[in-house]
């Protein structure tokens, strides 16, 4: 378990419960798209994006990203962060079925794996950061926007690290950022390239 100073966001009661097992901190549950008419509780995420900042932890499915940008837009004050969960199929033990998309949710996703996420979002503990010069440039400069085999590149990018599939290019560079810094990145760049190639 590990102490986080910045309130998180979630979707369903659900995943509040799974996070109480993972982190200790404030957790606020948007109730899926009952965010969008909430007006006093996207007041209280304001509230906490101006005084610790907060961090997004939706599902990874066209819904957890539709709520996450819907939160970063309108929070116009304060430190927003992002923690992504990685595309892992398959059915949370309460449902009968999958979701749509076939994606298990932060409910779902074992503790272990919601760690990592955070880990990868450079939240260790308390709020640590891991600094970074990683920009939309850069992205530009190895290849991963603007080229004609960017998108692909940007999907196995994203596959290699456990990101979702569903990112946009801003989304990528705010996680990344947390990761790893230019030349790692390169470094990564170079890597799937090779196995692209067959090398």
């Amino acid at each position: 378990m590990i102490k986080i100073d910045q309130a998180i966001i979630v979707e369903g009661k659900y995943d509040k419960i799974k996070l109480a097992s993972v982190v200790d901190g404030v957790v606020i549950v948007t109730n899926g798209f009952g965010i969008f008419k909430d007006k006093e509780k996207l007041e209280l995420i304001r509230y906490y994006a101006r005084r610790t900042g907060v961090i997004i932890l939706t599902d990874s499915d066209s819904a957890g990203r539709k709520i996450r940008g819907y939160i970063k837009g309108a929070v116009k004050e304060g430190s927003v962060r992002n923690v992504f969960i990685p595309d892992i199929f398959g059915k949370e033990k309460r449902k009968e079925k999958p979701s749509a998309e076939g994606k298990l949710g932060v409910e779902g996703i074992d503790k272990d794996v919601l760690l990592e996420a955070f880990e990868k979002a450079g939240i260790r503990a308390a709020g640590d950061t891991v600094p970074s010069d990683i920009t939309k440039q850069t992205l530009y400069e190895l290849g991963l926007s603007g080229g004609a085999d960017s998108s692909s590149m940007r999907k196995a990018l994203q596959k290699n690290l456990g990101l979702p599939s569903l990112m946009s290019a801003t989304a990528l560079v705010d996680v990344l950022r947390t990761m790893t810094d230019s030349s790692g990145l390169s470094e990564m760049v170079r890597k799937i390239k090779e196995e692209k190639d067959g090398i």
